[in-house]
């Protein structure tokens, strides 16, 4: 008996019931998962394409790391210094062990400790720092040469993070940008506004930094206001009662 040959109909059906497969019951379409179909997420409700950390890179630069160590060193002498310097967070540090010593130091000025190379290396032993390799004797070689002031080295180690922090938004921004399953809805109102929300707070930091401390309203003294001019005197001054 001959065959008779697979009509347009049966070929259309034989293809689709074996799209997902070489065979129509043995295999398994790739979108379907436990005998479910899985529906594609749509591009909307996707995340952005993840981007760089907002931590300082690893690769120290030199110039940095020698800024770091002296204002660690100097804030040691001059702890009163630490105190008024809330604008400065160990993220804007490049390397992770000046970044621990500082949180060492603002722990001991709050708490009204005193302040010198050994009791900040009795904090970083207690906090673990001395376990990623670094010996006391150079931490306290560290913490011993002083050079200027507090304030000048947390500006340069801020304005450095500033800057630091605005370029690599800028990269996560182009990143939104190039991608092509990124909506103007991700790209404004998750990625762009995100990114620089973070800009505006570190942005937020430095003007603190940087703007003069405002005058107190006790240092106004009265002695030195001029006196009011008033009107001229008319009463008589009082006779003197003359006594018999």
């Amino acid at each position: 008996m001959r065959r008779r040959p697979a009509t347009h109909a049966n070929l259309s059906r034989h293809l689709g019931s074996s799209a997902c497969g070489h065979h129509p019951r043995r295999s398994r379409c790739p979108h379907r998962r436990g005998g479910r179909h899985r529906r594609p997420i749509p591009a909307a409700l996707r995340l952005p394409a993840p981007h760089p950390p907002t931590t300082p890179a690893t690769t120290h630069d030199e110039e940095a790391v020698d800024e770091e160590r002296l204002l660690l060193a100097t804030a040691t002498a001059y702890p009163s210094s630490v105190e008024h310097m809330r604008w400065l967070t160990p993220a804007d540090f490049t390397h992770p062990l000046h970044a621990g010593l500082w949180q060492c130091l603002t722990t001991l000025t709050r708490r009204s400790v005193p302040v010198d190379p050994v009791t900040v290396l009795w904090e970083a032993q207690r906090r673990g720092l001395l376990d990623t390799g670094a010996r006391p004797r150079e931490l306290l070689d560290l913490l011993d040469g002083t050079a200027g002031s507090p304030e000048y080295w947390g500006e340069r180690i801020l304005q450095r993070s500033v800057l630091w922090t605005a370029h690599h938004i800028g990269l996560r921004i182009e990143a939104f940008t190039e991608d092509p399953a990124t909506t103007a809805y991700q790209l404004v109102a998750v990625g762009s506004r995100r990114a620089l929300a973070d800009l505006s707070a570190i942005r937020t930091r430095w003007q603190q930094a940087t703007s003069p401390a405002p005058t107190s309203k006790a240092a106004r003294t009265r002695a030195t206001a001029a006196p009011r001019a008033g009107p001229p005197r008319t009463t008589a001054a009082p006779t003197a009662r003359i006594s018999r």
